[in-house]
């Protein structure tokens, strides 16, 4: 795409100033660099979207394992949406219940449930069990009122029912099995958006820090990124306009992955990218960094595995 998109620059704008190299310190021509900053500004802020979710991650599993009290669920969910988690549950409710009419059950039914989310099948006691327990969630809300008035030692119990409750919707939905009509699927996932705004959050802070943390870090760094994707890929410097149309394609890639919920890494689609733009511009590709960075692409997954299984190994004789 990257190659495709520069030739087609290349048909459209004729100004041979695009198509050269920096000069030592010189800056471009204003409109050369402002088009520069626009796509830059794409590629950063994809790259936060899609790589900045791995430090919120982090984050909120440390968050929730030393302080449960405080992030296991959102306390700062408005109370309007508190309400309006009570409408869905009791509809979701009485989708689930009526599908499960005829059938009763004695005891927890957090064990059926759990049952399906780990095989996915449904059984007899898979509908009456989970409207036992979405009725069970909402009577927790509706007992404290507000989530931040639900107190310490119920916040552990509320959140692992209210996760388990919006794995078991999630594929429930997904199940051809389901027999659920169409306004019964909205229904569903309606609640299950509003138990996960309940138990799936970031705090604007964790955002901020972590948003911070890659512009400090890409401003420390830059100097190696740069001098690898502009003048390591291909056999020439990169000109501007093969900047452009790399940054472009890959943040028009990476926000497309963002939407649709696909792990990629940034620094595989800009370089991806600008090795096109070389191919396409005839400035002919430098075998040893390509090589490099299909070695580290293909190695990392297995390293990364072998790594923690044997640490997984290790820790479990120790401890």
């Amino acid at each position: 795409m990257a190659a495709i998109l520069l030739l087609v620059l290349k048909f459209v704008v004729r100004n041979p100033a695009l198509y050269a190299a920096p000069e030592a310190n010189k800056p471009p021509p204003l409109w050369i660099r402002s088009i520069l900053i626009a796509t830059c500004t794409g590629v950063s802020f994809a790259h936060g979207s899609n790589d900045g979710q791995k430090g919120m991650g982090l984050i909120m599993l440390i968050l929730i394992g030393t302080v449960p009290t405080a992030y296991a669920l959102n306390r700062a969910l408005p109370e309007s949406q508190v309400v309006q988690f009570q409408k869905t549950s009791e509809a979701a409710s009485k989708v689930v219940a009526a599908k499960g009419a005829g059938h009763s059950i004695i005891g927890d039914p957090r064990p059926a449930v759990t049952q399906y989310v780990a095989a996915r099948k449904i059984s007899e006691g898979t509908y009456p069990s989970l409207a036992v327990l979405v009725k069970d969630v909402g009577d927790q809300v509706q007992k404290y009122g507000t989530l931040n008035k639900v107190p310490a030692e119920a916040v552990g119990n509320t959140r692992n029912d209210m996760y388990l409750t919006s794995e078991a919707i999630r594929f429930l939905m997904k199940d051809k099995e389901n027999d659920l009509k169409k306004e019964e699927v909205e229904t569903l996932k309606a609640y299950k958006a509003s138990l996960d705004s309940a138990t799936k959050f970031i705090p604007t802070w964790v955002k901020i820090a972590v948003a911070i943390a890659l512009g400090l870090g890409t401003m420390i760094g830059w100097k190696r990124i740069v001098i690898t994707v502009g003048e390591k890929i291909g056999k020439t410097h990169l000109t501007y306009a093969q900047g452009a149309s790399a940054e472009l394609v890959a943040a028009g890639t990476i926000g497309a992955a963002d939407i649709f919920g696909l792990p990629v890494s940034t620094t595989h689609v800009l370089s991806s990218g600008v090795a096109g733009t070389m191919a396409a511009n005839g400035s002919g590709l430098q075998l040893a960094t390509i090589r490099n960075l299909l070695m580290a692409w293909v190695l990392t997954l297995p390293a990364a595995i072998c790594l923690s299984a044997s640490l997984y190994v290790l820790f479990s004789y120790i401890f």
